[in-house]
């Protein structure tokens, strides 16, 4: 029993600081977003966008789900599985979107849903000792070059030997193109309600803000810089680097300064399949592991 509770209390001091434990923030959703230094609010279609910025689900153009696999540090009550869905609502019609000098078709020609597009997610990290569930849904809409997204989540906290707790937590997300596909702006606010966890020491959800910032100076490569901060923790600066050597293929790398890890790792997509590994090494506490795959359906035919 001893050694049980020591156990837990291990882990809860390192998801304080974010290196174990989820820690009741926002996390990381996706390999991609893994291997980028962990930067998140500013990634655009991507079905991962409902847990990491809402309002990047206005860019989603195609029905998609996902499947993701985590684990930190090779120990077996550390692992993670998650799921996600984007689910867009109508489609504009009208000529297509000119070419945009220095950005990967794709991009440029990405399409905003009528309606915008509704996510949902769900995960469970921990083992028997520790476990965290969450089930959200978020909605997004595309605006021109600006974006807006709001999401609800339910979080479920369970501790071997003294129970369950679930609250709700509420966050706002945004994003604007400064120069329309080649730098992006993105900010997000998760648990703006500061969710009460347990009323010992007034125990909360950490409310968490992140900023970021995506530039694309060519076709091939994308730099993601990104700060976070919670009001109970310094500020994190992260920075990611993704670069494409063919179409079908991303090479990644980054940092996070706080929890002091290198990312690196690679992604394969085609117009209906998306395969991304991600990989991050800490000093002291060695290797995580996540990988994810995203399947897409073409959108339906305009009348």
């Amino acid at each position: 029993m001893i050694q049980k509770y020591a156990l837990l209390l291990f882990f809860a001091g390192l998801g304080a600081h974010r290196v174990v434990a989820q820690g009741n923030g926002a996390g990381v959703w996706g390999a991609r977003a893994a291997s980028l230094g962990q930067v998140t609010a500013v990634l655009e279609d991507d079905v991962w966008a409902s847990a990491n910025n809402p309002a990047a689900l206005g860019s989603v153009a195609r029905p998609t789900i996902g499947f993701a696999a985590a684990n930190r540090f090779l120990l077996p009550s550390l692992n993670t599985v998650a799921v996600a869905g984007s689910l867009p609502l109508g489609y504009r019609s009208g000529a297509p979107v000119a070419p945009v000098s220095g950005v990967p078709a794709a991009v440029a020609a990405a399409e905003a849903p009528r309606y915008g597009v509704v996510g949902v997610t769900a995960e469970r990290f921990g083992g028997k000792l520790y476990s965290e569930q969450r089930v959200g849904v978020g909605y997004g809409y595309r605006l021109g070059t600006v974006r807006v997204g709001a999401r609800m989540e339910v979080l479920q906290v369970s501790i071997e030997g003294l129970g369950s707790r679930r609250v709700m937590a509420a966050s706002l997300g945004g994003q604007a193109d400064i120069i329309p596909k080649k730098l992006v702006f993105g900010a997000y606010l998760y648990n703006f309600n500061q969710a009460r966890l347990a009323p010992y020491q007034d125990e909360r959800v950490p409310t968490v803000l992140r900023a970021a910032l995506a530039w694309r100076p060519s076709e091939k490569v994308l730099l993601l810089a990104e700060t976070e901060k919670d009001v109970e923790q310094d500020a994190d600066f992260r920075a990611g680097l993704e670069y494409h050597p063919v179409a079908a293929l991303a090479l990644r790398g980054g940092i996070a300064s706080l929890t002091h890890q290198t990312t690196g790792g690679a992604g394969f997509h085609t117009k209906t399949l998306q395969i991304d590994y991600a990989a991050a090494w800490h000093e002291k506490l060695g290797l995580s592991q996540q990988v994810s795959v995203a399947l897409t359906w073409n959108k339906p035919a305009q009348p």
